[in-house]
């Protein structure tokens, strides 16, 4: 499944703006208090608001005058257009509003239409907990087929209805949406955390923080030996020196990382090592993790990582890409955007207090640049990402 697009309304400083057109490497650059936290955090949302509630997620955020945009009174909207596995666009829609000082979700649909013309099917059609999902989804599409309705009522009508139905199987479409959001990794990485020695135990996926990084590396050398190979393989291209890394018991129980400098006898633990070779571990053990997450949005990656390491990992993003996930990452880094095409960049801009999303390959300035072979992050240099900074 692929996102191919992304409309945000009333989201904090996004009044109206829409990622169109999205491949499945997204990179967004601009000023900072441009908007690039606030488009990731709508990730984050979307993930909270189906994982608990709508308002458990608006809360965490500082409640719904807070999260809608300054001066805006109607709902807050988000809409994801993607590619379902049959290969038809799909298109969720979100809408909440307020109710008596709690938020609710207003509008909840999830429809596609039947083949280019005619109206779509409204598979999934909420409001405020009452709504309806079609129970014959499996005969989308046959001629003659009407669709079979079937009511349905939530005990909250701030939980999504995704969450409910894509439990079942006869929702195959709701389920791999839900699907989709549950397994996404927004990556909150933080060096604090993944340089201490950690308890021994059990972690098959990188968490947000990095904080569990030696139970997944020792997870991988014993359960998935070729994945670790494929990790090791690529620290040893993408960081001169490093040959080896392993995670090592120690006699309280807890698990240190180890990296061997080809330079050096003996193999340094992770405390020792730059923060730069840490990090970079770290995005790899996520990279190719045996069970990919279908969507990563990583922010800033380039800190604490030496400028010559960073066209390598925007390398790492972009095979990840290839082999089928989805990626998102913001930066303040041209040297990171050097390694771009054009119509992978994406860049906010502020006007009148809320912020624009423009794409470096519709500006034809920058198109005839590029062609003519500078590189993305000299003219984010330069100025020519109008109002985008760097900085």
């Amino acid at each position: 499944m692929q996102i191919e697009s992304i409309e945000i309304r009333n989201y904090r400083l996004f009044r109206q703006a829409e990622l169109k057109n999205l491949p499945r490497l997204a990179i967004v650059v601009g000023a900072n208090g441009s908007g690039k936290s606030t488009l990731f955090d709508v990730f984050s949302f979307l993930k909270e608001a189906l994982a608990q509630n709508v308002t458990v997620a608006v809360t965490r955020r500082g409640g719904f005058r807070e999260l809608i945009s300054r001066g805006e009174t109607g709902t807050i909207g988000i809409t994801v257009k993607f590619r379902e596995s049959g290969g038809q666009l799909v298109t969720y829609q979100l809408d909440i509003g307020e109710d008596g000082g709690r938020p609710v979700v207003e509008r909840e649909i999830l429809k596609f239409r039947r083949g280019s013309y005619g109206q779509p099917w409204h598979f999934v059609d909420f409001s405020r907990g009452r709504g309806y999902a079609i129970t014959n989804e499996a005969a989308y599409g046959e001629e003659g087929i009407e669709a079979e309705r079937k009511e349905y009522v939530l005990d909250d009508p701030s939980v999504l209805a995704i969450k409910g139905l894509g439990q079942f199987k006869e929702f195959r479409v709701v389920a791999e949406f839900r699907g989709l959001i549950e397994n996404w990794h927004i990556s909150d990485f933080h060096i604090s955390d993944a340089r201490p020695s950690a308890e021994a135990g059990y972690a098959e996926h990188l968490s947000t923080r990095g904080d569990n990084i030696a139970q997944v590396a020792q997870y991988l050398f014993e359960n998935h030996p070729e994945s670790f190979e494929k990790v090791l393989r690529a620290m040893q291209m993408r960081v001169p020196g490093v040959s080896k890394v392993e995670a090592r018991p120690t006699e309280d129980g807890r698990l240190v990382l180890r990296f061997q400098d080809g330079s050096f006898r003996d193999p340094f633990i992770a405390r020792y090592v730059s923060d730069g070779t840490i990090k970079m571990f770290a995005y790899l053990i996520l990279l190719y993790d045996p069970q990919p997450h279908p969507l990563l949005a990583v922010e800033e990656p380039e800190n604490q990582l030496y400028p010559d390491l960073l066209y390598e990992l925007l390398e790492e993003f972009r095979d990840y890409a290839r082999r089928g996930g989805q990626v998102f990452v913001s930066t303040h880094s041209p040297d990171f955007v050097n390694g771009a095409q054009l119509e992978e960049i994406y860049w906010l801009v502020k006007k009148d207090g809320f912020s624009e999303i423009r794409r470096a390959s519709e500006n034809a300035l920058l198109r005839n640049l590029f062609d003519a072979g500078d590189l993305p992050g000299a003219l984010w240099r330069q100025g020519l990402f109008e109002g985008a900074g760097p900085g």
